[in-house]
């Protein structure tokens, strides 16, 4: 049984991590109303299981199957599961909806339309962020992350803007489309960027990695030298490689191979001929119930075959395992009865008295039963319409240690790549599939010994474990992770500290000899307002700010994002208070004791070629909120800003993206998100370089600061012993301590100035 873990803060640990859509363990409810969860027998489960026995610590991301609460991290074979929350609505939209209904079809050729929802698209992105979100922290420092499939296409990048110490790969099970295809996904280029926060790309066939970065190259215009994708980095981040590779999954073979030395299985392989009545052959379909699988068109050639007397139903029996798949789907409920109509059809026609001429199958079987039927089958009929691999053409193949048996494999399968010895078909073409049914019907046994021996030797030799190291260890050869110098989130949630807790970290602080006391101002200062131009500070912490600055040893600053001009006419402070704006790139007046010399100003100066840079940026911005109704730019002496606070509907998602994507063709500027506002600054600056460097000039002891917004991380990032960081609002942070509002910021103010009086 698994057992309890401790919280995901105590589990940043883990050398390896693998995201995948769901965990390795499937919930099974016992007569007692309890839980159980037992181990999937998937492939990637198989995979992962050597794998894991190799690192000193595994883990494994994704969701239980059952919509609602996930259940806490637990442990089962020596791995730690983080199980994903996702509730009904998740469900619905994220994985049947965008998932299935939209990028499952586009990337099977189109076989059925998909479907194409903004809604759809929302939760896809909401519950990629939340995979994203469990599996960053869990990661040890300079780990690997490995995530798994189309569900999942986002999180890569996700992952990298959280932890760029650690190795991410991404694998892709199903195929990549053409570019002519993937042109019409709406979001598209934001799929591409999410996979190209990965290291390391892994594709089936190397036609779909060959299609990734045509797509790449066409739709983002990455600068791409062979396999290898030059990714820029956001404003002046630098450029990153990522490398395409093609890596042809397997399965345990050698688990496969033993299971048909089994005498129970060997039993049941016969005891299945003898229930069909002993056919001269047996024919096998093995399929999930999907369009992608060429069900109807095999099914078709069977019943054309009967139709016209090239098999006598008495002589060959055809079995059609269809598992259940996605039924709340549409197209997948339409499939169901297309085919059980066509069944119907044969079977009312051809099937003789007392048995099927097609033995329709519409459940699941374990491993052993499908052993035991590839082990009675004679032929099996793998004729997917498009497919990603198709690992039961390799499990029959491993299920034939006697080297009898014919493989009917599409070429439009990924195991075409490897198993040339197959009878390879076109599934589309009926006359060329009933062909190779009745070829396959009469191989002599020689010439079936010759192909199986060499199918053999490839599934044999290529398992899904050498599949999963190789992946790992180019993955080990791939990216340059940077290394960890982000602290800890210290608080998560919106829970305000415990009043006495602040008022003795205050009290603390406030003995300390010399203190700069520096503070944000939207959100902190005053409260956020639709209107920019109407806010209105709170006038008794602007008071307690002047008040503090005339007190001996107490250095003062507002760091904002607004323009220096802006800030300095909605708060009218005096010169004993530093205004700070741009994010640092403006410092107004300094008072006299201050060290100016430490203010490093060449770095601040505008030069022709920024000034044009900027008129640039600034024309780019304001088409983009032309587009958007509601967002507006401003203009700041070294950036500008695009504030999206009152854009329409879903105006400020689409003009942020706009705004980012665009970003990353600016390799000179640094490029800050914010509460629904993007600054592009053509100088560097950061309020934590802002505030380190006022702290330097005033010589203070020890910092304060006061903020509410991602832009107040770097400053929180550098968070001394001494130092106090109060988070003002909701959100994880790096600030030790938090406080609910402008009001609360009020009286940390008066407080502070209370204390600071009472030591001298």
């Amino acid at each position: 049984m698994p057992s309890a873990s401790s919280s995901q803060d105590d589990q940043r640990q883990h050398e390896l991590v693998v995201v995948a859509n769901r965990l390795p363990v499937d919930s099974r409810t016992l007569p007692d109303g309890a839980t159980e969860w037992v181990t999937s027998p998937g492939g990637l489960v198989t995979a992962m299981e050597s794998v894991m026995r190799t690192v000193d610590s595994g883990a494994w991301v994704g969701w239980g199957g059952s919509p609602g609460e996930a259940p806490d991290p637990f442990e089962a074979d020596g791995m730690s599961l983080y199980p994903v929350r996702l509730g009904q609505e998740d469900v619905e939209r994220y994985y049947e909806g965008f998932s299935n209904a939209t990028l499952w079809p586009l990337y099977h050729d189109v076989i059925v339309d998909p479907e194409f929802h903004r809604t759809w698209w929302d939760t896809y992105l909401s519950a990629n962020r939340r995979f994203a979100e469990t599996a960053a922290p869990v990661a040890a420092p300079g780990g690997t992350i490995w995530v798994h499939d189309y569900q999942l296409q986002l999180v890569p990048q996700m992952i990298r803007a959280k932890r760029s110490d650690v190795r991410i790969g991404f694998f892709n099970h199903i195929p990549f489309p053409s570019v002519e295809l993937f042109s019409q996904l709406p979001k598209r280029n934001s799929i591409l960027r999410g996979l190209l926060g990965a290291d390391l790309l892994g594709f089936q066939r190397e036609t779909d990695s060959l299609n990734f970065v045509s797509a790449v190259r066409k739709l983002l215009g990455y600068h791409v030298e062979g396999m290898t994708i030059f990714v820029p980095g956001l404003g002046a981040a630098p450029v990153r490689e990522v490398q395409v590779q093609t890596f042809p999954i397997s399965i345990d073979s050698a688990a496969v191979s033993a299971l048909t030395e089994d005498p129970e299985i060997r039993e049941r392989a016969l005891e299945l001929r003898r229930e069909l009545g002993n056919p001269e052959k047996v024919v096998l379909g093995v399929d999930r119930l999907d369009y992608t699988k060429g069900i109807r068109h095999r099914l078709k050639a069977w019943g054309e075959l009967l139709d016209d007397g090239s098999i006598d139903p008495h002589d060959a029996v055809m079995i059609q395992v269809a598992t259940p798949s996605r039924e709340r789907v549409e197209a997948y409920r339409q499939l169901r009865d297309e085919v059980e109509l066509i069944v119907g059809r044969i079977n009312g026609e051809h099937a003789p008295i007392g048995r099927p001429a097609v033995s329709y199958q519409h459940h699941s079987f374990d491993r052993r039963d499908m052993t035991a039927m590839f082990m009675a089958a004679d032929v099996v009929l793998v004729t997917a319409l498009r497919d990603g691999m198709n690992l039961v053409a390799k499990e029959y193949v491993a299920s034939r240690p006697d080297l009898q048996g014919v493989l009917v494999l599409s070429e439009f399968a990924g195991a075409a790549d490897e198993l040339r010895a197959a009878v390879l078909v076109n599934p589309h073409d009926i006359d060329e599939l009933k062909a190779a049914i009745l070829r396959s019907l009469a191989m002599p046994a020689e010439e079936q010994e010759e192909a199986m021996r060499s199918l053999r030797h490839q599934v044999m030799e290529h398992d899904v474990q050498t599949w999963a190291h190789n992946f790992l260890q180019e993955l080990e050869e791939s990216g340059d992770p940077e290394p960890e110098v982000r602290p800890a989130i210290q608080l998560k949630g919106d829970a305000p500290s415990e009043p006495g807790a602040l008022d003795s970290a205050l009290a603390q602080f406030a003995e300390v000899p010399r203190l700069l006391i520096a503070s944000d101002f939207d959100g902190v200062i005053a409260p956020i307002v639709a209107d920019r131009d109407a806010v209105q500070p709170d006038a008794p912490s602007l008071t307690a700010l002047r008040e503090l600055s005339e007190l001996p040893g107490v250095a003062v600053a507002l760091v904002s994002g607004r323009a220096l001009a802006d800030l300095d006419s909605h708060t009218r402070m005096p010169s004993s208070v530093v205004l700070v704006g741009s994010h640092g790139a403006e410092v107004g007046a300094l008072p006299p004791w201050m060290q100016a010399e430490v203010l490093d100003k060449s770095s601040l100066a505008m030069t022709p070629q920024k000034e044009e840079l900027l008129a640039s940026i600034t024309a780019t911005l304001r088409r983009i909120a032309r587009a958007h109704p509601g967002t507006e730019v401003e203009t700041k002496p070294t950036a500008a800003v695009l504030h999206t606070r009152n854009a329409k509907g879903r105006g400020s998602i689409n003009a942020t993206e706009s705004a980012l994507e665009y970003a990353m063709t600016l390799p000179d500027v640094t490029v800050t998100p914010g509460k629904e506002v993007v600054e592009f600054a053509v100088v560097p600056t950061s309020k934590g370089v802002a505030v380190d460097t006022l702290a330097r000039a005033s010589a203070a002891d020890a910092w304060l600061y006061l903020g509410d917004d991602v832009t107040d991380e770097s400053v929180f990032a550098q968070l001394g012993e001494r130092d106090l960081g109060v988070k003002v609002g909701a959100g994880d942070t790096a600030a030790r301590l938090r406080i609910a509002d402008t009001e609360a910021v009020r009286g940390v103010l008066q407080r502070l100035l209370e204390l600071r009086r009472e030591t001298r």
